[in-house]
């Protein structure tokens, strides 16, 4: 049963990881070579969209860690587990502290109420972004190692 929730643990903060690598290095990208109107709507739609899934997702891979940690109390590789779902809380943290702040304005713009700083917005909010992606590909490895 340990090794099941180990494995779900693992494949659900990989996906995790996975969605917001591909945010910050394929489709901000994409977005920010478009003109400022599609690259602007663009922005606003993943907000609302991602904007819902992904405080489901970062913590649902909190309390996976969280119940693989005191599953595996007295396994090899728990220390792994514990340092990982404290990466994963300073994660949610600096989200709701530092991003949800600004996509929450941003993912309610159109090009006509956009604010004149909205690309310094997004810009300030990609690279909150990319600290919050190498914290939580530090928790996925983490939680890899202690797997095998």
């Amino acid at each position: 049963m340990l090794s099941t929730l180990e494995v779900v643990t693992v494949v659900v903060v990989g996906l995790m990881v996975g969605v917001e690598f591909s945010v910050a290095f394929v489709l901000n990208p994409i977005f920010n070579a478009l003109p400022d109107d599609s690259n602007q709507r663009g922005r606003s739609h993943g907000g609302r969209m991602l904007g819902a899934a992904m405080p489901v997702w970062y913590i649902g891979s909190l309390v996976l860690s969280a119940v693989w940690a005191i599953a595996g109390w007295h396994q090899p590789g728990t220390g792994l587990v514990v340092i990982a779902a404290a990466l994963l809380i300073t994660s949610i943290i600096m989200s709701l502290l530092l991003l949800v702040p600004i996509n929450n304005r941003g993912k309610t713009w159109t090009p006509e109420n956009r604010p004149a700083d909205w690309k310094e917005q997004m810009n300030r909010w990609d690279r909150y972004h990319y600290v919050r992606v190498a914290i939580i590909i530090a928790a996925f490895a983490l939680l890899v190692a202690a797997l095998a």
